[in-house]
């Protein structure tokens, strides 16, 4: 087995999404971590993730994490809800000890599945999210851990990425979209006090969100809960962050056209990108 280059100097903190949803996840720690290096990495040629199986999400994201492992990163943050629930738990305990048990790869769905302890009230949580992550159950188990008799009710919404990544999201299909999948989760559960949104493309479509979503529920955006969770990690284990390059600098990377990627971020984002074409 070929190790992984790189294993002693140090490097940025990578941020990896199938697409472009991460970037909201990256703009949160661009805000709260403005001295440390970044590298994002979209693997934009095998979007989306979401609806295909366990082992090709898996594959892809081991791939997209040795790669950005060998361009020197010792923590890899999975911005993407499908590798968070499909793939990040094998490559924790399995992919790691056999290349390099030092390195750390972080995902979001337990940050976000943890913090719903300071929120609910009544223990009634819904989950957005897409059509791979909601069949992943990995919400519904991460938020028992924390509240094992929580009452946990799930909504794919297949049709809210696309509606981001057209940049649609005050179009008429939208606000279809948005109200028939919110009011299909809360006639399940009318009693849900808090609302996690499962992906990281969502909180471009929160004026929507709550726009139907009940007054009193709480809604949980996972860039604020990440950031923390990462900054809370970095305090515990300073061996990690002194891995950790401090430059200000951050670098893009596509596995598709970088002049789209670099438009399409402008969604995103509130500052120009120039992005790299990476080949595997």
């Amino acid at each position: 087995m070929e190790p992984v280059k790189n294993a002693s100097s140090k490097g940025p903190i990578g941020v990896f999404d199938s697409g472009y949803g991460g970037l909201t996840i990256l703009n949160e720690f661009l805000n709260d971590f403005p001295d440390y290096d970044f590298i994002y990495l979209g693997d934009n040629a095998r979007t989306p993730y979401g609806t295909r199986s366990f082992e090709m999400v898996y594959r892809y994201t081991l791939q997209s994490v040795l790669k950005l492992f060998d361009m020197g990163v010792h923590l890899v943050i999975l911005a993407c809800n499908t590798a968070s629930a499909k793939a990040l738990r094998t490559i924790q305990q399995r992919d790691l000890p056999r290349y390099d048990a030092a390195r750390r790869v972080l995902g979001v769905v337990r940050p976000s599945a943890e913090q719903t302890v300071n929120f609910t009230q009544n223990r009634h949580i819904g989950v957005l999210g897409t059509t791979g992550t909601v069949q992943s159950m990995s919400y519904i188990l991460e938020i028992c851990k924390f509240l094992p008799d929580a009452v946990v009710t799930q909504q794919a919404c297949p049709m809210w990425v696309p509606l981001v990544e057209n940049n649609e999201t005050d179009s008429e299909g939208a606000d279809f979209f948005v109200r028939r999948d919110l009011n299909l989760l809360f006639s399940r559960d009318a009693e849900i006090d808090t609302l996690i949104l499962g992906c990281t493309h969502y909180p471009l479509l929160m004026p929507l969100i709550q726009k139907y979503t009940p007054a009193h529920v709480k809604v949980l955006p996972q860039g604020e809960i990440v950031s923390a969770s990462l900054k809370d990690y970095l305090l515990r284990h300073p061996e990690i962050d002194k891995k950790c390059t401090k430059n200000g600098t951050c670098r893009f990377f596509t596995t598709e056209s970088p002049e789209k990627f670099d438009e399409a971020s402008s969604v995103f984002l509130d500052f120009p990108v120039k992005s790299e074409r990476l080949h595997f």
